[in-house]
């Protein structure tokens, strides 16, 4: 069987791939831009391709499974793959992406960095005893989650774990007795309005494309707290601009993006407007789920869907076939 892994991303899934499989195989690397000898046929005659695009302009296939590292599939063009490839994701990013949910909520309640750099000048403003530095408490708060996927669900865990109210709007009905509030999608602004906190997860497809807008945002509480670690187009970014620079939200904290490094441009801003000029928003790089855990979780899945092809068994987290039937 011939693997091949494609692109900068593909790679960081190489090391100890060959030995979580079951037969041999030849595996090779090839570049983002195919522009090495020899690269765009190794692409074309793999068996597997594991990478994370697929768009026009590249070789035909022909794979029999193309397998994504990762969970989200909107960069792949399933209208030029084969019908008889299989396109498969992975998760495993789950737990990473619920401590970062977490962490970045804790700061704003356990100030530990400003109560270190104060206690080194000798100021007890967060002591005991004194009515300045009483702080907040993130189990006081309310959650509203969009989606009830893998990090949804992990989300909501650990929030009821802190005795958060959990809402939660998902496309399927939900039945949970622990949670505060279960909404359909076309009930979303419902549930905008009683919450604290609202976590975007969900994927980006033709059906959430924009779907968190401008009447989102107006139906969030003013003091609350925006978080997105699904695909950024997922919301519409001139509004959330918009509800941050004129305070119609208090915050956010923003994962995903607009704007994403590329060979021409290997450090851009991440939006297409100035989100690094507001105070009320926390930037971080797409970095929500990257952890050693997720790379190997990940790592394993995509080893296990070459065995289970090479001995003609199921395939796990099957996303669907490609459309062309030639």
């Amino acid at each position: 069987m011939k693997i091949v892994f494609f692109g900068k991303n593909a790679a960081n899934f190489h090391p100890g791939f060959q030995e979580l499989l079951e037969s041999p195989a030849e595996i090779a690397l090839v570049s983002d831009a195919l522009d090495q000898p020899g690269e765009a046929e190794l692409l074309a005659q793999a068996d597997v391709v594991i990478g994370v695009r697929y768009d026009a302009g590249m070789p035909a296939l022909s794979a029999r499974l193309f397998q994504l590292p990762a969970a989200g599939y909107d960069g792949v063009d399933f209208e030029r793959l084969s019908s008889t490839c299989t396109v498969c994701n992975a998760f495993g990013h789950e737990v990473a992406i619920t401590e970062y949910v977490m962490a970045s909520l804790l700061a704003r309640h356990v100030p530990l960095a400003d109560a270190d750099a104060r206690l080194r000048q000798g100021d007890w403003h967060y002591g005991s005893g004194g009515a300045n530095g009483l702080r907040t408490e993130l189990g006081n708060q309310s959650i509203g989650i969009i989606g009830h996927g893998h990090i949804g669900r992990t989300v909501a865990a650990r929030a009821l774990a802190f005795g958060m109210a959990v809402h939660v709007a998902n496309r399927s009905p939900l039945e949970n007795p622990d949670y505060a509030g279960v909404y359909g999608l076309e009930a979303l602004p419902e549930m905008l309005a009683r919450v604290d906190i609202v976590l975007n997860t969900l994927p980006l497809s033709p059906d959430t494309k924009g779907l968190i807008g401008k009447d989102a945002f107006a139906a969030m509480q003013p003091h609350a707290t925006f978080i997105n670690v699904g695909r950024g187009a997922v919301v519409d970014e001139a509004a959330l601009f918009d509800a941050l620079s004129s305070q119609r939200i208090g915050s956010a904290i923003i994962d995903t993006w607009y704007v994403y490094p590329s060979a021409d441009t290997p450090n851009p801003m991440p939006g297409n407007f100035p989100f690094e000029t507001l105070s009320n928003v926390t930037l971080t790089p797409h970095m929500s789920g990257w952890t050693e855990g997720t790379v190997r979780r990940r790592t394993q899945t995509c080893a296990d869907n070459v065995n289970r092809l090479a001995a003609g068994k199921p395939l796990l987290n099957v996303v669907g076939q490609g459309l062309n039937p030639q």
